[in-house]
């Protein structure tokens, strides 16, 4: 992980195509302007990592019950 020093209002370039800016820093919290190309996906982790666990959970999450009825019906 490379880790940098910005201040506010300087930027960053990632493959000569993504440009990170810091907006502002205020009470703690830094914006970040992010400009990259329309076919580069740009997500906060914490939404990935919520769908990610929200999939897991409805793949494993069955209900019993339904399990039981579908094994009945197979045995017919």
């Amino acid at each position: 992980m490379l880790i940098l020093s910005r201040r506010a209002e300087e930027s960053i370039i990632i493959a000569d195509t993504i440009t990170v800016k810091v907006v502002s820093i205020e009470k703690g919290v830094v914006k970040l302007g992010i400009d990259a190309p329309h076919d580069i996906r740009v997500l906060r982790s914490e939404l990935v990592r919520a769908v990610k666990d929200s999939n897991k959970e409805a793949s494993c999450g069955h209900d019993e019950s339904l399990f039981q009825q579908l094994v009945q019906k197979l045995k017919l």
